[in-house]
């Protein structure tokens, strides 16, 4: 695994220690994406309102290594939200970070919440 993916991790919800506040509602697209950074970290958020639903996630492609993901198309596997990659379409689950695809390359996850028309991203540090 390349030291890029090694910094991104899965944020485990009961130890959340840090609500990073990453940008207004209004700044943030519709059915679509934005990348946002926290520390040393590319995060793409996505605001899935055909669903009510939001998702962040690393932006990090694990295939190609680029900073795309917040770029790439979201939607549906039966009841699963998913983002594919721009560059090679795979997809991954914009709950669990799951490979879609059957391939073994994951993508880290981590909680959002929507607050006062501001949007968060829970961070463990």
């Amino acid at each position: 695994m390349s030291t890029k993916m090694e910094k991104y991790k899965t944020a485990d919800t009961s130890k959340i220690t840090t609500w990073f506040k990453a940008a207004p509602v209004s700044a943030l697209p519709e059915n679509g994406g934005a990348c946002i950074k926290y520390k040393d970290l590319q995060i793409a958020i996505y605001n899935f309102s055909r669903r009510n639903e939001w998702y962040a996630c690393q932006n990090l492609c694990p295939h190609k290594m680029q900073m795309a993901l917040s770029r790439g198309m979201i939607g549906s596997q039966g009841d699963e939200p998913k983002v594919a990659c721009p560059f090679h379409k795979k997809t991954f689950s914009l709950k669990s970070g799951k490979n879609l695809n059957g391939d073994t390359c994951d993508i880290a996850t981590y909680p959002i919440k929507v607050e006062d028309g501001y949007v968060y991203v829970g961070f463990e540090n």
